[in-house]
């Protein structure tokens, strides 16, 4: 008598729980693959900082910084996805192009000399905007501040007098935000690119109050790879974002024999190494700067009404001269036309090569900046747009930026160490007459052909 033959389902079917967590859990792996690696509009950022620094650079105080959290993000996708090299290969590659090329970025501008009121020169807007047109004009000295010293050490300077590479700057001045250290390094990164910090004495007493630094030495002193350099900001400007400018837009300067620059906001912290975003958003796009583009505007007056309506500056009045001054001379709204996708930047990043254009470019903005206000998108393209020689700038999406960086929401909460030394001054409500139906404004025509009603 044969055995009859009996079909058994596997064991793990018995249990219709078991069953369905095991549906779920190779359906969701199936999901994770394919957006990760199969998905046509995800952003792949594809590279290998081969043995990256695992261990955290610098271990903080469970106090220190606790309140500032990131910012969530929403995009899970982008158009451009950028591709970055083996990171032995493009630290080879820009360690090659440093020692081997000259840069003449800086030979061939002439800054003016001199002493004045202002760390600027407080220049009229007719003398700062003669400087625009330097290809007419070259060897002219160009403004570029230092007018005033800059505050530092002899040491400090001395020592950004030696970074020749790529150096990344930033500042943090009212301790306004924590210091937060790099993430992704490859393993000679630390030892091959200069991290630089500015910091007032504000910021400078809440490191100490935490134990981050040494409250003896009176030379140098770090926290993880940011060396910490003070600046005595009395000497400077009395808002402390103007003071901050200086670093920002007057990298060169500060770091003469420097090739490349990375500058971020405070508030931002990078997870992918400076030598892979140098060279894959500069050098292989063979432009001077690298910048993203702003997530909501893409003209200059929306960032202008932006800044009025959230009171992001104070002086509305001198919003208005300042648009006002530029639509006079020459500034246009974003259009297809411009071979930039936005004019208006979000500058918590910016990537430089430190050529001609870029080195003017900087200078130029700054003088805006001190002529106006710091508020850096808002002569951003009406100096891009006018300036010669022309900048070659890469403006990459928003969503480059969300992935190469994490950004972080600023001190909510006093600790009782850091307390602003200047209240922020009260909003000066705009005068009636501008943008009021039937009264003339010189920027009548930016905004007809912003609005497309011309």
């Amino acid at each position: 008598m044969g055995i009859r033959a009996t079909s058994s389902k596997p064991l793990f079917c018995y249990s219709k729980l078991l069953c369905i967590s095991v549906i779920y859990l190779f359906t969701s792996l199936f999901l994770v693959l394919y957006t990760s690696f199969i998905s046509p509009t995800n952003c792949l950022f594809r590279y290998s900082p081969n043995d990256p620094i695992q261990t955290p650079l610098f271990l903080y105080n469970s106090s220190y910084g606790e309140h500032k959290h990131a910012l969530p993000t929403f995009r899970m996708s982008c158009n451009s996805p950028v591709y970055f090299s083996d990171y032995w290969n493009a630290l080879k590659e820009m360690n090659e192009f440093s020692e081997n090329s000259t840069f003449l970025g800086s030979q061939n501008l002439r800054y003016i000399q001199g002493n004045a009121d202002s760390f600027g020169g407080n220049f009229s807007i007719k003398k700062r905007f003669s400087y625009f047109d330097h290809r007419r004009h070259d060897g002219i000295e160009v403004p570029c501040g230092f007018f005033k010293g800059f505050p530092i050490t002899k040491f400090d300077r001395i020592s950004m007098e030696n970074c020749k590479g790529i150096v990344v700057i930033s500042a943090t001045f009212n301790d306004h935000d924590k210091i937060r250290q790099p993430k992704g390094l490859g393993k000679d990164t630390p030892y091959s690119v200069c991290f630089y910090m500015f910091v007032d004495d504000v910021t400078l007493k809440g490191l100490q109050y935490h134990n981050l630094i040494s409250t003896t030495s009176s030379e140098e002193n770090s926290v993880g790879v940011w060396r910490i350099v003070k600046v005595e900001k009395g000497n400077l400007y009395e808002n402390s974002a103007m003071n901050g400018v200086i670093p920002k837009y007057l990298v060169h300067r500060l770091f003469p024999n420097s090739k490349y620059s990375i500058w971020i906001d405070a508030k931002i912290q990078l997870v992918v190494d400076p030598f892979l975003l140098i060279h894959s958003l500069v050098v292989m796009e063979d432009v001077d700067m690298a910048i993203s583009r702003h997530p909501f505007y893409v003209h200059t007056m929306e960032e202008a009404m932006a800044t009025a309506r959230w009171k992001k500056w104070w002086d509305v009045d001198g919003l208005m001269k300042q648009m006002e001054t530029y639509c006079d001379n020459g500034l246009q709204p974003w259009s297809p036309e411009k071979p930039y996708p936005s004019d208006v930047p979000d500058s918590a990043i910016i990537l430089r090569k430190h050529s001609v254009a870029t080195n003017l470019f900087s200078c130029l903005l700054f003088n805006e900046l001190e002529g106006f206000n710091p508020r850096d998108q808002l002569p951003f393209a009406y100096v891009r747009d006018l300036m010669d020689p022309k900048l070659k700038l890469n403006m990459f999406d928003v969503e480059v930026f969300e992935q190469v960086a994490v950004e972080y929401r600023h001190n909510l909460k006093n600790d009782g160490v850091s307390k602003p030394t200047v209240m922020p001054k009260k909003t000066k409500r705009a005068s009636s007459k501008f943008l009021v139906n039937g009264t003339s404004s010189k920027c009548d025509s930016y905004l007809l052909k912003m609005w497309g009603e011309s």
